[in-house]
């Protein structure tokens, strides 16, 4: 019976989510399916969650939930990562500090200096993560949701490269998705692949029946000037290549939107938009741990189309797809030709019985690379800090990003990285000036 284990299954929301879209393909042989959190009340709910949506759909896993993260990993075949180290306190640190020194964010989970701390405090879970798979299940697929996306899946291929490590996440999914809804064509069909990094990958193919896709999408925001206010047009419009983010999200990535009031206001940003965002997925928990106790059917989302089911069902079943993925930029054969190599990209990739495959891209655009490689230096550097302990390299990460060097001193930077590591001393290593004894190689 193959056993797919949920770190982090208290984000009781997704875990429904991906048992859905899991359930929903019926050549899948029973599951074992185990549920993992450090909350008991969260991890309650994600197993009461389990076993509704499994019987909605007919099927008859065995259900296991443990707070013993050693016993959930015992035998996986796949690693499901959800983990948000510090929850939503940690992130309210990671946008408000920053905010009262006067640097604006608007998600900070991935990029900047929301992203650079959650990265910090998230290496060390990662490592324990790593050598407990080493020990318990050395050949399971770690399919990891958990931001910063590239970050993370960097650091696992220094502290374990033995590891089958693969990023997932529905960006150029959704990004293609709403592009064929505003220009009027059905997604089902079309032929689209993107290159780049996490959440600044490229569509540089898009079309459907042979046809270029671009042209149309051009005309519609001719015809509409309210769409020239949008983040990504205004990024597409100087690249050429359409981003695979959020507006709100691709802006962090660059230095043109957050760093003044009129920016933001001509393109209709919301800083600290994403402590709304997780005070809504606290609300839904709470909705959910109701509608449990009630009895009362949870709500499940159609065609969510998430990656980690997709890619457990055909390495299962043989069936061959096609998605897009985050991986290291191998040495000596690099999947994008333009990007360092050791680095995390995001590419299409294969997937079949025996798992999956990143295709290689070749270049992105040259002017797609060069944003591209700013992120991977604040990434590159924030992995290097944490591989040796030293908290210069964590401010010059975030002396190197984009919007916060757009907008501070560097000596402004020093002190607001100062305040962030005395904030989140808890969940730092003591080498980085926090109050954790580990050392994240051993």
């Amino acid at each position: 019976m193959p056993t797919v284990v949920f770190l982090g299954a208290g984000s009781v929301v997704f875990t429904r989510q991906l048992l859905a879209d899991l359930f929903r393909f019926d050549d899948l042989p029973e599951l074992r399916v185990v549920l993992h959190d450090i909350d008991a009340e969260r991890l309650a709910v994600a197993r009461g969650t389990a076993d509704q949506v499994a019987e909605r759909f007919g099927r008859h896993p065995e259900v296991v939930a443990t707070l013993d993260r050693r016993e959930a990993l015992d035998g996986a075949d796949f690693v499901v990562n959800m983990i948000q180290v510090g929850g939503i306190d940690a992130t309210r640190v990671d946008l408000l500090v920053p905010a009262e020194a006067g640097l604006r964010q608007t998600i900070g989970d991935t990029t900047g200096i929301g992203g650079v701390f959650r990265g910090l405090r998230t290496f060390p879970v990662l490592s324990g993560i790593a050598a407990d798979m080493l020990e318990l299940c050395p050949d399971a697929l770690f399919l990891n949701y958990t931001n910063p996306m590239a970050m993370n899946v960097w650091w696992l291929s220094v502290v374990a490269p033995q590891l089958k490590v693969v990023g997932l996440c529905h960006s150029v999914y959704w990004t293609v998705n709403g592009l064929c809804a505003q220009v009027g064509v059905p997604m089902e069909g079309t032929h689209f692949r993107a290159g780049g990094v996490n959440h600044q990958a490229w569509l540089t193919e898009w079309s459907r029946d042979g046809v270029d896709l671009y042209p149309r999408l051009r005309e519609v925001i001719a015809a509409d000037p309210e769409l020239e206010r949008r983040v990504r047009v205004e990024i597409f419009s100087r690249v050429g290549s359409y981003p695979t983010e959020t507006s709100e999200h691709s802006s962090e990535y660059l230095s043109w939107f957050l760093r003044s009031d009129e920016q933001v206001r001509r393109f209709r940003l919301e800083p600290l938009e994403y402590i709304g965002i997780s005070e809504q997925n606290v609300a839904e928990f709470e909705s959910a741990r109701a509608a449990l106790a009630e009895g009362r059917p949870l709500e499940l989302e159609e065609g969510a189309a998430e990656y980690a089911p997709q890619v457990i069902h055909s390495v299962l079943t043989g069936t061959v797809r096609e998605i897009h993925a985050n991986v290291v930029n191998p040495v000596g054969a690099p999947l994008i030709d333009n990007l360092p190599e050791g680095a995390v990209v995001e590419v299409p990739a294969r997937v079949d019985a025996g798992g999956v495959h990143p295709i290689a891209f070749g270049p992105v655009p040259l002017v797609g690379a060069a944003l591209n490689r700013d992120y991977l230096s604040v990434a590159g550097l924030t992995v290097e800090a944490a591989r040796t302990g030293d908290p210069l390299l964590v401010r010059q990460a975030v002396l190197v990003d984009p919007n916060a060097s757009s907008t501070l001193t560097p000596a402004e930077i020093w002190a607001l990285c100062d305040t962030m590591t005395a904030a989140h001393a808890d969940l730092l290593p003591r080498a980085l000036g926090g109050n954790l004894d580990v050392d994240l190689t051993a």
